[in-house]
This record gives structure tokens, sequence and C-alpha cells, in this order.
């Protein structure tokens, strides 16, 4: 019963998200919300991708959002402890994931409308994001200890775990406020982000399955769901982007997936495509300053050609498309082996 409601509402969650497109794309034609294109990008995305509606992102957020609450309120009463687990815990770890992803999904909005209102390609400051981030962290890892929801172990798949105590949530802060812009960073070429996620999710949702967690099981469905009716719309070439509206949602979701059902090592495995986007951002940087300092040159070398590392394939000659299905097998392989490690885990 609870394995049906979940694939139902993440087939509705399918058919709001492409459905929206339908008003949702024209309306922001309408409203001139385009994406304005940074000059130091490749050079063709100034020329084909200016002006493509963004923001799109809000499509997704509020199919999943709804269908997870309806999904709660209409069956969860049918699925009894199954669903919402001993005490409500489980519905309180799915839920207040859910908040914290919708929260930081605002968070993109307010960015995106500053950018559009500005017609330039910068919203809100690097400090300013980052504590808005630290505040919505903050915010859901209080909501689960008040709720009762304390553990800080991190359990690995080598028969042990690791008690963290109250360094648990400083630590896990870091991986969140890294995770959640990665996934941002990802969200560079035309069906990337989205692509990656559903292959994220689809894991996950294996993982909370095998983990009899349903209630993040459903969350992570309906977010494979959105992904794919927004893929309608956002496959090459897209029609609309997410934005970082869409974005940090997504990197919500990656992130209380992997906290919600404990198994936070497990979600830095499935999500390495994620980090290594972001990786390659620190470590050109890095080069780049080191090399201008040694050399006492006016620009520094470069390891990539441009970054996160989907450009550098991209001014390598490689498609969109082809970046797109790459990505994608890489992270089914990445989460296979967490799947897999889960079962060793879990299984017994």
């Amino acid at each position: 019963m609870v394995i049906w409601i979940s694939v139902i509402a993440a087939a509705v969650a399918f058919g709001l998200t492409w459905l929206a497109g339908v008003w949702f794309i024209p309306f922001l034609h309408r409203l001139k919300y385009g994406q304005t294109i940074l000059d130091i990008g490749p050079k063709w995305h100034k020329a084909k991708k200016q002006g493509t509606p963004t923001m799109g992102g809000i499509m997704f957020i509020i199919a999943v959002s709804v269908c997870f609450v309806c999904a709660v309120l209409l069956f969860g009463p049918l699925g009894g402890k199954n669903f919402a687990g001993e005490d409500k815990t489980e519905l309180i770890r799915a839920g207040s994931g859910l908040v914290m992803a919708v929260m930081f999904g605002f968070m993109g909005f307010l960015d995106d409308f500053i950018k559009v209102k500005k017609k330039h390609n910068e919203g809100l400051t690097v400090m300013q994001k980052i504590v808005i981030q630290v505040l919505i962290i903050a915010a859901y890892f209080a909501t689960l200890y008040l709720s009762g929801v304390t553990r800080t172990a991190i359990v690995f798949p080598w028969g042990w775990s690791l008690e963290l105590g109250w360094l648990y949530y400083p630590i896990m802060g870091v991986v969140i406020l890294y995770l959640v812009n990665a996934v941002n960073l990802t969200d560079g070429i035309d069906g990337l982000c989205s692509c990656v996620t559903v292959v994220y999710m689809a894991a996950f949702t294996c993982i909370a399955g095998i983990l009899g967690m349903f209630c993040e099981g459903l969350l992570a469905l309906l977010t494979a769901g959105g992904c794919i009716g927004f893929l309608m719309w956002n496959f090459p070439p897209a029609k609309v982007f997410m934005g970082d509206t869409g974005s940090m949602f997504l990197g919500g979701v990656v992130c209380a997936l992997g906290v919600g059902c404990g198994v936070e090592f497990l979600m830095l495995v499935a999500a390495l495509v994620y980090i290594c986007e972001a990786l390659s951002v620190v470590i050109q940087v890095t080069v780049f300053k080191i090399t201008k300092k040694i050399y006492h040159t006016k620009e520094g070398k470069r390891l990539f050609k441009m970054t996160p590392i989907h450009h550098h394939f991209e001014l390598s000659g490689w498609s969109e498309l082809r970046i797109d299905i790459v990505f994608s097998l890489i992270a089914a392989v990445l989460g296979a082996c967490s799947v897999l490690m889960a079962v060793g885990m879990f299984s017994r």
C-alpha cells in the first residue's frame, strides 16, 4: 500500500510539473524574467541562452511540496507506523527536511528575482547567501533536536560508526552548506542538474526502502518525479531554467535525505558528481592564485579550461546532451554503489 502511494504521488508530481510549464513558461516570458548570461562563459551561451526564462524551479517545488503534504494527510493513516515511523519521527525527519529545502528554494528565488530585476547575473552577495544558509541549517537541526531526533553518529559500511556528539552539528552543517552550493553549481547547462538529481533520488528511494523509511522514500520519489517533469521543458535546448530557486531546493532535498535516513556517508558517495563540480572550482581558484603569486604574473595558471568542470568538457567540444548522459551514468554508478553499501550495512 505504502509503495503504491509513493508511486502514484510521484506520477502526480511529474504531471503537475510538466503541465505547469504550459502556463508558467509563457507567464515568465511576459514578465521578461529571462536569464542574464555571463560574458566569461562559453561564447555560444550568450547567443543561444540569453533571455531564457528562469525561476522555473518554482514548478517542481510546488508540485513536490503539495504532493508530499497531500500524501501524508490523505494516505498517512492507512500506512500507520509503517508510513510515519514510531512516534512519527520519520515524518518529522522528512517533513523538516522538505521545509529546509523550501527555505533554500526561497533564498534562491530572492537571488533570481534580484538578478532579473537588475538585468545582471549578480543577486545576493556571497556573505548574504552564507548567512541565510547557515540560519536555515541551524533551524533545521534545531527542529530535529527539539523533536527528539538526536542521533549524532556517522555510520560507515565497514561495520563501525563514529560518534561525534555535539560536533555532529557544526561538521554536518558545513557538509550541507558545501553540498547545497555544489548542487547549485551543477546547474550550468541544460538538463544536467535535473538528470543527475533524478539518478540520486532513484538511489535514495532504494536506500530508504532498505531502511524501511517510507516518508524519506516518498520525498525522494516525488523529487525524482518533479525533476523528470521539469526535464520535459529543460532538456537541451532548454525552454526554461530552474534558476537558483530550483537548484537550491534540490540541494536541500539531497542533504535532507542523507541526514534524515542517517546515512551521511552514503549521501557523500551518491552525491560525488555534485561534490566534484564544486571541488573543480576550488581547485581552479587555488591553482590560479598560487601560480599567480609564484610567477608574479597578472594572471595565474588554469588547470581546467573553465569551471565548474562541466564547462571544461563543453569547451573541449562535448555537446550538452553528451555531458548530461556521461555525468548521469557516473551518478548511476555511484548511486548503485551507495545502494549496495546500504544492503551490506542494513540487510543483515
